[in-house]
């Protein structure tokens, strides 16, 4: 039911890949050198915006010292980082899995296989900083990790790009915030401005890919990748804050994965993260009102 016929790249769509090859080119980051790994992690930083944390304004958080508030803040970016590193890792099967068939002689593989390397880095340079910063790398939830397993053997095509697009920017709008607050470790606002300036390359390929291979599909496959964008959007949404971190500050997992869930202001944050995302997947006939119930669940559609 997933398997498309694969357009071949229009002229427009190789004429992108060329543009983008030459920008990855003249712009890339290697985390090994461009970043300062023997830095000092000051005390006073928090991991992440505390406003766009999931128990912000709640019972839970006033109950915190704000010392226990930053210790959760970099729990919580610590989560937001490794589940991160854990889709990027399932997106590099999907794209190298839809590139089997692919021209290797073309300017549409050949980025491709940029972007693939461009995400080797990235998670390499997820799973260093979380070394750095002393943050355990939580990941998804062990029955979302199955089921990301599972889904990434069905995922192809156009649902493929779809929640590529839709993890990478969500991650993407909550970076560029980072990168402006001085109140967060100074390592974690580098890495987020080497990720922001690559993934603004991915999200442009992934949007042209989406709107490529769309027209081919059939009503019937039509539906069958609305599902599948909605379910694996899910997924990862929710994936984001791992319930385990609340015990670093002494609170009950369940506890506080309840009051998340329950809270407006980390409500609101999800919806604004998926904002620019979801405008996209409406405008391209990916986000039907058949499938809105499940993007409510996920807290990116309000």
């Amino acid at each position: 039911m997933s398997a498309t016929v694969r357009p071949e790249p229009s002229t427009d769509s190789a004429a992108l890949a060329e543009r983008l090859l030459k920008s990855s080119a003249r712009q890339s980051y290697d985390p090994e050198v461009d970043i300062d790994w023997s830095a000092p992690v000051p005390a006073d930083k928090w991991g992440m915006q505390p406003e766009r944390m999931s128990l912000y304004g709640t019972d839970l958080w006033h109950g915190l010292s704000e010392e226990q508030q930053r210790q959760l803040s970099r729990h919580e970016a610590a989560s937001l980082a490794s589940v991160g590193l854990w889709f990027e890792l399932l997106l590099m099967q999907m794209m190298l899995r839809d590139l089997y068939d692919d021209e290797p002689t073309g300017a549409h593989m050949q980025y491709a296989l940029t972007e693939v390397a461009d995400e080797c880095r990235h998670s390499t340079m997820f799973g260093k900083a979380l070394a750095h910063l002393g943050v355990p790398a939580y990941g998804p939830q062990p029955r979302i990790h199955r089921l990301g397993r599972f889904f990434n053997t069905l995922v192809r095509g156009p649902s493929a790009y779809a929640s590529i697009l839709v993890a990478e920017e969500t991650l993407d709008t909550w970076q560029r915030e980072v990168i402006k607050d001085d109140r967060i470790q100074p390592v974690t606002r580098m890495v987020s401005r080497i990720h922001v300036l690559e993934e603004a390359r991915h999200m442009t390929f992934a949007r042209d890919e989406v709107r490529r291979q769309l027209p081919g599909l059939s009503r019937r496959q039509l539906v069958w990748h609305q599902a599948a964008t909605a379910q694996v959007s899910f997924l990862v949404a929710r994936a984001l804050v791992n319930p385990e971190v609340y015990r670093s500050v002494g609170i009950d997992p369940k506890v506080g994965r309840r009051a998340a869930l329950a809270n407006p202001h980390y409500r609101s944050t999800m919806q604004w993260m998926g904002e620019k995302p979801l405008a996209f997947l409406r405008e391209n006939n990916l986000l039907p009102k058949s499938q809105e119930r499940v993007w409510r669940a996920s807290l990116l559609l309000g």
